[in-house]
């Protein structure tokens, strides 16, 4: 699949997460335990539906990942346990919009990467995804992969 990637401004978004440092190999196990919680808290509050699922990455100076797992919050809930409340960063991004299977997300994060060098712009590390709703067929999901930019 090809990814049209381009360059946009983006504002802050509210989120409600649980936070970790992780690597890659321990990344698939761990994440869902993360978002079970978040939405753990957010079901105690009310909430079962309506806040698109979000990971949030950050490279980490020994090699890992700090990560931020949860949902973007579109309306007050009381957060528990771990659960905090964050933001998704305002500034320039590289996005692009993956669909099909979750499985295939590196594609997409190789393109932004790509699209990045060809126009000599320096990603910061920081990136995330904002998944569309859930469907059965996963030729149909959509998730949305934004890199934050540091300029030139």
């Amino acid at each position: 699949m090809a990814h049209q990637v381009n360059a946009r401004q983006v504002a802050a978004r509210p989120t409600a997460v649980v936070a970790a440092t992780t690597t890659w190999p321990q990344w698939p196990a761990l994440w869902p335990v993360l978002s079970g919680e978040v939405w753990a808290c957010l079901r105690a509050g009310g909430i079962d539906r309506g806040c698109p699922n979000v990971m949030l990455y950050r490279d980490a100076a020994d090699g890992g990942v700090e990560v931020e797992v949860g949902v973007e919050l579109r309306r007050p809930c009381p957060l528990t346990g771990r659960v905090v409340a964050s933001t998704l960063p305002a500034g320039t991004v590289a996005t692009t919009v993956h669909r099909g299977p979750y499985a295939e997300l590196g594609e997409a994060h190789r393109a932004v990467a790509e699209w990045c060098a060809s126009h000599e712009l320096r990603p910061t590390g920081t990136r995330w995804e904002i998944y569309g709703p859930h469907r059965a067929d996963p030729a149909e999901l959509t998730t949305e992969i934004y890199w934050l930019l540091s300029g030139r």
